[in-house]
C-alpha cells in the first residue's frame, strides 16, 4: 500500500470518528474544539505529508534562546500613580514572569528638541529620565528583566511633524541611533535586551505611508550600531514583525506586508549584521496553539517555524526567535466593539487553557524560541473596553485577576525547566550550578564561550527528556561522575570532545547530575535528540 493510500485511509478512520463527537487527542494536532472542524481540520492536516516542512534546524546551537521564558507586557509609563506600577510588577513576580517587555518611547524621553532631556510638559519641570529610572529601578527589586522598546519618535525628529504620522521615522536615522545609544548608555549593565521599532511591516507602525523593509533595516543597522557601542553585551531585538498574509503596501487601514516577505526583504537589504534576535509577534486567533497544520497562506500559531526557515536559508540558524506579543483575545458577544472578531474570539476558559499551551508547544517543539511574552497584563484603564484588542488583558485596570492570571501562575509554579530535543548551551534556564563555576570566552566554543568550573565536587544538575544525551564539555580535561536519577553514579573521563551521558531506544524522562572529581569540568552545550 502506498504512502498516499495510507494516509487517506487513516484519514476516513479518524474523520467517521470524530464527526460524531470532539476528541481531545484532535483537538491535540488540529487546534479544533469543534467535532465537525476537527473533521476538516484532517483532511488538512492529511495534507502535511504532501508538503516541504519547514527546515528549522532544531539541532542547531542557538544563542540567547535558552533564557527564562516567561515575558510580560506592561505599559509602566502610563501609570500615574505609582503604588499601581508597584503593584503591577509585584503581581507580574508573584505569577513566576521573569521579564517586562516595557516601551521607552522616544517622544517622552528627548521631548523638546535633540539632546533635551528635560521635560517641561507640566510643572514642576523634571527630567524625563524619572519615570524610567523608577521603572528600571522596581524592574531590579523585584526579580524582573526589562526588554526597552525603542519606539514613537517625537514630532521634532520630522520636518513635516506628524503629517505622516506620530509613527513614521525620522528624517535624520542618526538621530534615532544617538537616542538607541543614551538609552543603552543610562542603562548598561541594568537593561539586557532592546527592541528596535514594533511591527514595522503593518501599518501605520511605519507612518502614514507604505511600510519599507529597506529602510527599516537602515534604521536597525544604525541602532544596531549605536546600541553596541554603548553597551556591547546588550542584545537587540529586530522590530516585532506582526503576523500577516496581506500583501497590501499601503497606507489604510488593515494593511501590511507579509512578515516572510519582509524578513526575506530584510536580508536582502543587509539585516542579518544587525540583530540577535528576530522578534516576532505570535497570536492565538482562529485555531488553539496546538495546530499542527502546515499552512503559510493562514495566520495560525504555528507562523514562527517558516520565519525559522527562512533564517536558516539565510545562514541566521544560530540565531533565536523571541515572542513578543502572545496571547488569545476573549472578546465578548458584542459585534459594536471596534474591529471585534479580527482577532479571533474565544471564552476566559478557553483563553486560561491556551496560553499555558503555547509555553508548552515552545518549551517541547521550538528549541529555537527563547523568551515569550504574554501579552499583556493591564490597561490604566477601561477606557478602551469598546475596542476589541483590549480583551487580550491579563488583569482588569482595578487589578482583579482574570482567570488566564492564575492559570499562568499555577503552571509556572507546577513547570519542571527541562531539556527538550535540542541543543542547549552553557547558560539554559534549566541547568542547575553549584559550586565555583565561570564563563570562559573562547573561539573554539560551539558560540564562542563555555563554563568551567576546576573545583572538585561541583556540578550541574538538570532534567531532560529524549533518547539520548550528549555533553559538549568544551577545551577541558578532567574526570566526571555521572548520576542518572537514583542510579549507580559511573566516572568518565572527559578531553575536550563530546561525551554521550545517556541513550534508549525510548524518549524517556531523566535527572541527570554531573559532578568534577578531578580536573577541570566544562559545559558548552547539551545535546538532547528525540528521534
Amino acid at each position: 500500500m502506498n504512502t498516499r493510500l495510507l494516509c487517506l485511509l487513516v484519514l476516513g478512520i479518524l474523520l467517521v470518528s470524530c464527526v460524531a463527537s470532539p476528541s481531545d487527542s484532535l483537538f491535540r494536532l488540529t487546534g479544533e474544539e469543534d467535532a465537525l472542524r476537527q473533521a476538516y481540520a484532517l483532511i488538512q492536516l492529511a495534507g502535511n505529508p504532501f508538503h516541504t516542512p519547514p527546515s528549522t534546524r532544531p539541532y542547531e546551537p542557538v544563542a540567547y534562546a535558552g533564557f527564562h521564558p516567561f515575558g510580560m507586557n506592561v505599559f509602566l509609563e502610563q501609570e500615574v500613580e505609582l503604588w499601581k506600577r508597584e503593584k503591577t510588577l509585584q503581581m507580574i513576580a508573584d505569577a513566576g514572569f521573569h521579564w517586562i517587555r516595557q516601551s521607552f518611547p522616544w517622544e517622552d524621553i528627548e521631548i523638546h528638541g535633540k539632546g533635551d532631556f528635560e521635560d517641561r510638559r507640566h510643572k514642576p519641570y523634571r527630567s524625563a529620565w524619572e519615570k524610567y529610572d523608577h521603572i528600571v529601578a522596581l524592574a531590579e527589586e523585584h526579580g524582573l528583566e526589562v526588554i526597552a522598546v525603542l519606539n514613537n519618535p517625537p514630532a521634532w525628529s520630522r520636518a513635516d511633524g506628524d503629517a505622516r504620522g506620530s509613527f513614521a521615522p525620522p528624517d535624520n536615522l542618526e538621530d534615532y541611533g544617538d537616542f538607541a545609544y543614551a538609552v543603552a548608555s543610562r542603562y548598561r549593565g541594568r537593561i539586557r535586551a532592546y527592541q528596535v521599532w514594533n511591527e514595522p511591516n503593518i501599518y501605520p507602525e511605519w507612518g502614514e505611508q507604505p511600510v519599507d523593509p529597506e529602510a527599516y533595516t537602515h534604521l536597525l543597522c544604525v541602532a544596531y550600531r549605536r546600541i553596541k557601542e554603548a553597551d556591547p553585551d546588550a542584545i537587540v531585538l529586530t522590530g516585532a514583525l506582526a503576523q500577516t498574509v496581506g500583501y497590501d503596501f499601503g497606507p489604510g487601514p488593515w494593511t501590511g506586508m507579509n512578515e516572510f516577505v519582509f524578513l526575506q526583504r530584510m536580508y536582502k537589504a543587509g539585516a542579518a549584521n544587525c540583530f540577535d534576535v528576530l522578534a516576532v509577534n505570535d497570536y492565538i486567533l482562529w485555531s488553539a496553539p496546538t495546530d499542527r497544520r502546515l499552512r503559510p497562506w493562514a495566520v495560525t500559531f504555528a507562523r514562527p517555524v517558516y520565519l525559522r526557515d527562512l533564517m536558516v536559508a539565510n545562514g541566521d540558524a544560530h540565531k533565536p526567535i523571541w515572542l513578543t506579543e502572545m496571547n488569545a483575545n476573549a472578546v465578548p458577544n458584542d459585534p459594536s466593539i471596534q474591529a471585534w472578531g479580527a482577532y479571533g474570539q474565544v471564552t476566559l476558559e478557553q483563553q486560561a487553557r491556551y496560553a499555558p499551551l503555547a509555553y508548552e508547544r515552545i518549551l517541547r517543539d521550538w528549541p529555537w524560541v527563547g523568551v515569550v511574552n504574554f501579552w499583556f497584563f493591564r490597561r490604566p484603564s477601561d477606557e478602551e473596553k469598546n475596542q476589541a484588542w483590549y480583551y487580550f488583558r491579563m488583569v482588569e485596570p482595578n487589578f482583579t485577576p482574570l482567570p488566564v492570571y492564575h492559570a499562568m501562575r499555577d503552571y509556572i509554579a507546577n513547570l519542571t525547566p527541562t531539556l527538550y530535543p535540542g541543543t542547549h548551551q552553557e547558560d539554559d534556564w534549566a541547568l542547575e550550578y553549584t559550586g565555583d563555576w565561570e564563563f570562559v570566552r573562547d573561539s573554539s566554543a560551539v558560540l564562542g564561550g563555555y563554563r568551567r568550573t576546576s573545583e572538585p565536587g561541583a556540578s550541574v544538575a538538570f532534567v531532560f527528556e529524549g533518547r539520548a544525551l550528549t555533553l559538549t564539555p568544551g577545551p577541558v580535561w578532567g574526570e566526571i561522575e555521572v548520576q542518572i536519577d537514583d542510579g549507580t553514579p559511573r566516572w568518565t573521563k572527559v578531553a575536550g570532545e563530546p561525551v554521550r551521558l545517556f541513550s534508549s531506544l525510548r524518549r524517556e524522562t531523566h535527572r541527570v547530575r554531573v559532578t568534577l572529581v578531578r580536573g577541570q569540568f566544562g559545559v558548552d552545550s547539551v545535546t538532547v535528540r528525540g528521534e
